[in-house]
């Protein structure tokens, strides 16, 4: 195997892995866990929701998602505006990508945990646009 040299002619130290426990963030309707977030690359989570419940219906000026049911079963509505969605049952194994722009939310209809891959630019935290939440966070931020 050969050793790789910076600019000087040093070789460069050995990548090395990253060990370390997804951060839960709890959320009105359930929680997340980000087991993945490489500025500048791409984010990962699990997110739970709980029957009945809703996440807000929303979109990203940014910020791409891929979403896929891992267990449970979700409505997802999609769709270019609040009055031109579709609504579509998802069990294990449904995927969807989101492009920026498109305005989605999910709804649990059971139990419902799936992943989330999105980008991940500067401030992709903040990147959500709320038109509608049933927690009082419409128009923010707010996790």
């Amino acid at each position: 195997m050969t050793s790789a040299h910076n600019a000087t002619g040093a070789a460069d130290p050995a990548p090395q892995a990253e060990v370390y426990r997804a951060a839960r963030q709890d959320k009105p309707w359930g929680h997340e866990l980000i087991f993945a977030a490489i500025d500048g690359k791409y984010i990962g989570k699990v997110i739970h929701v709980n029957t009945g419940h809703s996440l807000s219906l929303q979109y990203h000026l940014r910020k791409e998602e891929t979403i896929s049911v891992i267990s449970g079963e979700a409505l997802i509505q999609y769709g270019p505006s609040a009055d031109q969605l579709t609504d579509r049952r998802f069990g294990a194994g449904d995927t969807i990508h989101l492009p920026t722009g498109v305005l989605h939310r999910i709804t649990a209809i059971s139990d419902l945990d799936f992943a989330e891959v999105s980008t991940a630019y500067p401030g992709w935290r903040e990147d959500v646009v709320r038109l509608e939440d049933r927690y009082g966070r419409a128009g923010t931020s707010a996790p």
